[in-house]
């Protein structure tokens, strides 16, 4: 399966909330990194995705690309909160291999996300 199809498997798996959709495209040590988390396992990088099901609305793909095993990915991600509605723009840079996830890294503006998804 080439690269570009296992990550829009793996954004419309999570973004519809099908973690266990999601899960089963990546590693049992997927790297991940971004804003507010790190991790190097799936079993934790799920754990701390598994709230974000109760607030995400799916994604909305803009433009994608992809060199071997590389895909990057510009979407928005529409998220509905007790703060509000609304999309935040994303990037993500996954790595393929074998047609699975071996990691991830996203990108996007913190400001706009607490804006709908606050500290407590």
């Amino acid at each position: 399966m080439g690269a570009t199809k296992v990550a829009n498997e793996y954004l419309k798996a999570f973004y519809s909330g099908d973690l266990a959709g999601a899960r089963a495209t990546v590693i049992e040590d997927f790297s991940f990194s971004g804003p507010f988390v790190q991790t190097s396992s799936r079993d934790a990088f799920f754990q701390s995705a598994a709230p974000l099901a109760r607030i995400v609305r799916g994604h909305r793909l803009l433009k994608q690309w992809d060199d071997g095993d590389d895909v990057c990915s510009f979407y928005e991600l529409n998220l509905e909160t007790p703060a509000g509605k609304g999309a935040v723009l994303m990037s993500e840079w996954h790595t393929v291999r074998r047609s699975k996830l071996v990691s991830a890294r996203v990108v996007f503006d913190t400001a706009a996300f607490r804006a709908l998804v606050p500290t407590r």
